[in-house]
């Protein structure tokens, strides 16, 4: 470490200059003022450079001293993360409000892992044994739902010379010891260090052509992303976009979930973090934080800690992907981090681009999502980060630049829409505004399942969805009553459509979660009736007819009739739609007899 002695010499909130020698690098991590805040160099002149400062600054004045670190702002990796809550730079919140109270202390440095937590662990490598670059070495048991594999450093090969017997360890005890071809030695125990602006380093990386099944209908059949995917979530306030993130949490089919609360409300990150505590994992019966790692920064925390708090979700999330996992990183919201951007540059008086954000904008969001992916890992397993961003547009307008900068680099806009939230329609994801670009990707994976029906089915749903869109133009300006019997017959086939299939009940034990079998036979008895009901429409039978019979209302409420594991009722569905459909042509063929019996 360079004993150079530098000083604060200026404070604007969270950006500090800093004066002395000319040692410092970009990027490096450094300590501030008696306190020692942690903070980042991020600009460096010939005479001075600036710091972003991760806690808050009150209380700091010139002359206090600054320490270098010679290294990056770096996360310390191994077992103990999994059920944890940290804050924007990966620090224990239970062990801060242990030490410190309600509140984050000032210079409060805490380890991110337990250091005094033993592991059973099971050494899988021998003396004298080659490794490479990310080879599992030994593996633990973490908190009974995921088996945690201690990796050799992406960095680091050689040849083992010392291995330690199976037994407890802490995350500071050597496992082994490496020697590199340059002869160095180093100690490997169960944790790793890796800056959190860095990408891990992987062997390929795959096309996304894995469906990332969720359980919620109008994600997995009409708007699909795949294992690797991202995903962008825009909406106004109270549209529904943290339920949403808290239903993927619970039952998508990733193995990990990072949770991400950047710059939200203090009392909302509260009943996450409560609600978090109370799910249960449907795979292992465990309490779902077991799998889960939770990253509280709310409003009320420094602007510098929400704007690295993405990146610190972002490398966890990559170091269980190097495990051979599949992790889902939910970031509620991207708009807040931007916002904290926004300030942060503010402060250094950088030049603004559109409504005041840097112009770097698109750069640091690629950084972010470019780093989600599906790969082939270093260690020859298979791997997925998951990235689904919720955006906070004001008004709910979407051509405002962090929606818009977003879209550039995602391929699945779930897009919320405020009436249908006010009407009580959750998901509130409008149809008709919403898209998927993993369509096309993900085909092959439905067809092998489905065969080519299900794409069919999807798409017939879809222009449903599409034509009752353009008729009810017609109805607002003229009415109903004037459109001939099969358009009407649209317009109720898709209001099916709408109530009961894309409109999903999470607090209703059948309907919470939707296996894609299940989503799959909706659709097609959905399409049953509406293909049944056209015999009524083209012999000039009036579709209310039909509808009196209650048949529309017993398709629509079959997302809560017909369990998650048992199909046969669709059958039955199907056999009733018929007796409906002869009852609605009888009826009208004894009236027209009636008549003319009258005549």
């Amino acid at each position: 470490m360079n004993e150079e002695n530098y000083h604060v010499y200026s404070v604007n909130g969270p950006v500090v200059t800093v004066k002395g020698g000319k040692g410092l690098a970009m990027q490096d991590m450094v300590y501030v003022g008696k306190s020692r805040l942690i903070g980042e160099v991020v600009g460096i002149e010939r005479d001075h450079a600036t710091v972003q400062v991760y806690e808050s600054t009150t209380g700091l004045a010139p002359g206090e001293p600054v320490e270098q670190t010679g290294a990056p702002l770096t996360l310390e990796l191994g077992p103990g993360l999994l059920g944890g809550i940290f804050d924007g730079i990966a620090r224990p919140l239970k062990a801060i409000q242990e030490k410190g109270g309600a509140f984050i202390p000032a210079g409060l440095d805490i380890p991110s892992l337990d250091e005094k937590t033993k592991w059973d662990v099971q050494v899988l490598v021998k003396k004298g044994e080659q490794v490479q670059p990310g080879q599992i070495i030994a593996q633990c048991d973490e908190k009974g739902s995921i088996m945690h594999k201690i990796m050799v450093p992406p960095t680091l090969s050689g040849e083992i010379t010392e291995v330690s017997p199976d037994g407890a360890y802490t995350v500071r005890d050597q496992i082994a010891l490496l020697k590199t071809p340059d002869g160095k030695e180093h100690s490997l125990t169960l944790s790793q260090k890796w800056p959190i602006r860095q990408s891990r380093p992987v062997k390929l990386r795959r096309p996304v052509d894995q469906l990332m099944v969720t359980g919620q209908r109008v994600i997995d059949t009409m708007f699909p992303i795949g294992k690797g995917g991202c995903a962008c979530v825009p909406g106004p306030f109270g549209a529904g976009k943290t339920i949403i993130q808290h239903q993927l949490a619970k039952w998508c089919d990733a193995d990990i979930i990072i949770y991400l609360g950047c710059g939200e409300r203090g009392n909302e990150m509260t009943q996450v973090l409560e609600e978090f505590g109370e799910l249960q994992d449907p795979r292992t019966g465990k309490p779902l934080l077991n799998r889960t790692v939770l990253i509280a920064n709310t409003s009320n925390m420094p602007v510098a800690a929400r704007e690295a708090s993405i990146y610190t979700g972002m490398t966890m999330a990559e170091y269980y992907r190097d495990m051979g996992y599949h992790v889902a990183l939910m970031a509620d919201s991207t708009s807040r981090w931007a916002e904290a951007l926004r300030e942060i540059s503010g402060r250094l008086e950088e030049m603004p681009a559109e409504e005041g954000f840097p112009a770097y904008l698109p750069s640091r969001l690629a950084e972010f999502y470019e780093r989600a992916g599906y790969t082939d890992n270093l260690n020859g397993t298979e791997g997925s980060v998951t990235a689904i961003g919720a955006v906070s547009p004001q008004g709910g307008d979407f051509s405002e630049p962090v929606t818009q900068t977003t879209k550039r680099f995602i391929r699945c806009f779930w897009a919320l829409d405020r009436e249908l939230a006010y009407a009580r329609h959750f998901p509130s994801m409008n149809w008709n505004t919403s898209y998927s670009e993993y369509l096309t990707d993900l085909a092959p994976w439905f067809e092998e399942r489905f065969g080519p029906k299900f794409a069919q089915c999807r798409e017939r749903m879809a222009r449903l969805l599409l034509e009752e869109n353009k008729l009810m133009e017609i109805v607002k300006l003229i009415g109903s009553d004037v459109l001939p019997e099969d358009q009407k017959l649209v317009i109720e086939c898709a209001k099916v459509v709408r109530l009961g299939f894309l409109q999903q009940d999470a607090y209703q034990p059948i309907d919470t979660y939707v296996p894609i079998e299940k989503q799959y036979r909706m659709m097609d008895l959905v399409l049953y009736l509406y293909d049944s009901a056209k015999k009524v429409a083209q012999q000039d039978i009036p579709i209310s007819q039909l509808v009196s019979t209650g048949i529309f209302e017993l398709v629509t409420r079959m997302k809560y009739n017909i369990p998650n594991d048992d199909f046969s009722l669709f059958d039955d569905y199907k056999k009733k739609i018929d007796q409906a459909v002869e009852q609605a042509i009888n009826k009208n063929t004894r009236q027209t007899e009636g008549e003319v019996k009258r005549a």
